[in-house]
């Protein structure tokens, strides 16, 4: 019966070979190799617990069997049971040492429970009995990955496919080491290759589809997510991500069916849930017709979703805080105030309960003779947050007054953040994890925490949710109220608020003087481009719109086409932008143009992204600058100052939109301040066919643009504040 068992077990008859060794088991209970190979069955089918069983059955008979311990090791790793697997591992090495196959088996065991280093030495120890053992150099890389120790990782995986070229498996882990570098196009090079060698394999296209979004290359991932839900339809994760893909390029409805279909297979999946709530913003709307349908859709839903999260709130919803935003609101000119409040009392109520989990809790203060000011932002170094809000305050705060401590979330790294980096009391980076980054912020024991651009990343907004420190502060990084209720205080500028303001706001509104800001101007560097090879007519006026394409809303298209009827054949440049979104813009310009028999490509060109030196050289040629209007541009209206370029602008109803025209209102500069779309078009023209206005513009914007730049008032302003909030804190202990 034995005999016939093993026959039928090596032809691969399964079911017969079972059953004829539990005959044998009813008439021998003890039989060593009935109860091994019933063992190796129900392993071979994914049976782990009754292949552990069996396997336990024959230990107890033959403790000292190596080929019993290895295979119930196995087992019972495969089972998910890594502590009792080592413990056999353990007998098993020291019964044979010299067997590689053990030692790898014992070193994947450890590394699966994250003991990364014991696993490497017992790689080590399968390597020096076998250097070849290609199977070997992949777990040790997988090891090293573990470790986010890439770069050694992929010299271990090199040295398995220099043995082994056709490794799949090994080709995917490259892949995702090689993106863990942030070497992209390296990664998706590993991936094709796997996929060249297997190209059902599921887990390859999904991680070649994360890859490809990453490169903002976002049809070829889309293309990636569907080619693994053909392998593997109920991949509820798969589908959520190509839904926030689809998201992303404004294509709400398959993004919102990606979702639902996503929710179906997994009904309490958090992050399809979240990602669903935010289809009804559109990134880039098509146009008005059902604009304030969606806003409705998205205070419904939200309000549900604060009500699902009254009661006990659930373990695992944490890693959707701050992964979904609604960013995208500021871009509709009205007062969101409401809507942020309940996105913010969510966010609080998840993060409040993990901060209590993790007993994270603000330290008695110690007697200091400074203030304790920490920075936290993912943007330190040269960018837009950095040079228009964080710089001027890093550099100008005095420092016999104050201590900076910086917090950079980023991974980027420049001049400017080295420069930070010197000028802090502390800098801290690379923190591996939320907990982490909340230890050593409340370890530096700070009386202040200022946020300079809340709503951008997940991880500002994550430790943004906590209470970190006694005073919070967010700044206009984006210039929208948080909705959160640990931020105390908003900083923005007497030149961007009214008496009404505080009304948008969740926060206590501070208005620092003037721009509420030291900026330092940039050096401007001009770079010779070759306008005609861009499609630009110089005979015609040229007007830089330099807005990303959800700056611009549908209501304000009119304005561009107003200007080309009355003007005449005119440039309106606009900047390519990614995720076909500069195309959703065209196309619905083109729409606005062709109802007044107007063709969009004799007036408006979409030219790629330039650099800076290359921006300044286009705007030499340009008769205006065309803020965008509602939501105003604070970086590119302060270069076109550089460049001595006339900017037309509308004060918006909230801060978002009047940092064109508080920048205008410093320079005294009142006349290029529209108050109705009329008035914007009529400068606009105006300034294209006057030259002599235009000329004194220029020549104005020259005499008078110093008093923008290096201002210390605000700076004062916002020490004088934290000094009465610190003195007040000292009267209340």
């Amino acid at each position: 019966m034995l005999q016939q068992a093993i026959q039928a077990f090596q032809a691969g008859n399964l079911d017969g070979a079972d059953l004829i060794l539990r005959r044998v088991l009813l008439l021998d209970s003890k039989n060593l190799l009935a109860l091994q190979v019933l063992g190796l069955i129900k392993a071979s089918q994914g049976n782990f617990d009754s292949a552990v069983d069996f396997l336990r059955k024959a230990m107890r008979i033959n403790p000292n069997d190596e080929s019993i311990q290895y295979n119930l090791a196995k087992a019972l790793s495969d089972s998910g049971n890594a502590k009792d697997a080592l413990i056999c591992y353990k007998k098993i090495v020291s019964l044979v040492p010299n067997n590689p196959d053990f030692w790898l088996g014992y070193g994947k065991t450890l590394s699966s429970l994250g003991c990364y280093d014991e696993a490497l030495v017992c790689h080590e120890k399968a390597l020096a009995i076998d250097p070849n053992y290609a199977e070997c150099w992949l777990s040790k890389g997988l090891s090293l990955h573990g470790m986010n120790r890439f770069e050694e990782a992929i010299t271990c995986y090199d040295k398995a496919l220099s043995l082994k070229s056709n490794y799949v498996e090994c080709w995917l882990s490259s892949g995702v080491a090689f993106h863990g570098l942030n070497r992209f196009e390296e990664a998706i090079t590993c991936y094709d290759k796997a996929l060249s060698l297997r190209p059902e394999y599921h887990e390859v296209w999904v991680n070649r589809g994360v890859t490809l979004q990453l490169l903002k290359r976002f049809d070829e991932a889309i293309a990636s997510y569907d080619r693994a839900l053909s392998l593997r339809p109920d991949d509820y994760v798969t589908l959520t991500n190509k839904g926030i893909l689809l998201n992303a390029s404004s294509r709400l409805l398959d993004a919102r069916t990606c979702f639902e279909n996503a929710l179906d297979l997994m009904p309490n999946y958090q992050k399809a849930l979240w990602a669903k709530l935010f289809t009804s913003i559109p990134v880039v709307p098509n146009g008005l017709e059902n604009f304030q349908e969606l806003r409705e859709t998205f205070a419904k839903e939200i309000l549900q979703l604060k009500e699902q999260l009254s009661g006990e709130v659930q373990d695992g919803t944490l890693e959707v805080v701050g992964t979904f935003q609604p960013f995208y609101l500021a871009y509709q000119e009205i007062n969101n105030k409401d809507l942020l409040n309940h996105y913010g009392y969510i966010c609080n109520r998840l993060m409040d309960k993990w901060q209590k989990n993790n007993k994270l809790q603000l330290s008695r203060k110690k007697e200091c003779e400074k203030i304790k000011v920490g920075i936290i932002g993912e943007q330190i170094r040269d960018h837009s947050v950095w040079n228009a809000i964080t710089k001027g305050l890093v550099f100008n705060l005095d420092i016999s007054k104050f201590e900076i401590h910086i917090f950079h979330l980023g991974h980027d790294a420049d001049e400017e953040t080295f420069a930070a980096k010197a000028r802090a009391t502390t800098f801290t980076n690379n923190q591996s994890s939320l907990l982490d980054w909340a230890q050593v912020i409340l370890k530096q024991n700070v009386d202040v925490l200022l946020y300079p651009e809340i709503g951008m990343d997940a991880l500002t907004t994550q430790l943004a949710c906590l209470r970190l420190a006694p005073i919070q502060i967010a700044c206009w990084g984006h210039p929208e109220t948080t909705g959160l209720p640990t931020i105390d205080y908003y900083l923005s500028a007497d030149l961007f608020e009214d008496e009404l303001s505080q009304d948008a706001y969740t926060e206590t509104l501070v208005t620092l003087p003037n721009l509420g800001c030291s900026y330092s101007r940039l050096p401007v560097i001009l770079e010779n481009i070759d306008i005609e090879s861009l499609g630009i007519d110089l005979n015609k006026p040229i007007f830089i719109c330099p807005g990303v394409p959800y700056k611009y809303s549908p209501q304000h298209d009119w304005i561009f086409v107003e200007i080309a009827k009355r003007l005449g054949k005119c440039n309106f440049i606009f900047f390519q932008y990614s995720n076909n979104l500069s195309e959703i813009l065209r196309l619905r310009l083109a729409k606005a143009f062709a109802k007044e028999n107007l063709n969009l490509d004799d007036y408006v060109i979409f030219i790629p992204w330039l650099k800076s030196e290359e921006f300044y050289g286009l705007m030499k040629y340009a008769d205006a600058f065309l803020d965008t209007i509602g939501f105003s541009g604070f970086n590119t209206a302060m270069q076109a100052v550089d460049c001595a370029l006339p900017i037309v602008t509308i004060e918006g109803k909230f801060m978002r939109g009047r940092f064109a025209s508080g920048i205008l209102k410093k320079m005294a500069m009142p006349d290029l301040i529209a108050n109705t779309g009329q008035e914007y078009v009529d400068l606009a023209i105006r300034l294209a066919q006057d030259k002599e206005y235009r000329g004194h513009v220029k020549a104005r914007i020259i005499e008078v643009r110093d008093c923008l730049y290096g201002d210390i008032e605000p700076i004062h302003a916002f020490e004088d504040f934290l000094l009465s909030q610190f003195l007040q804190s000292q009267k209340s202990i």
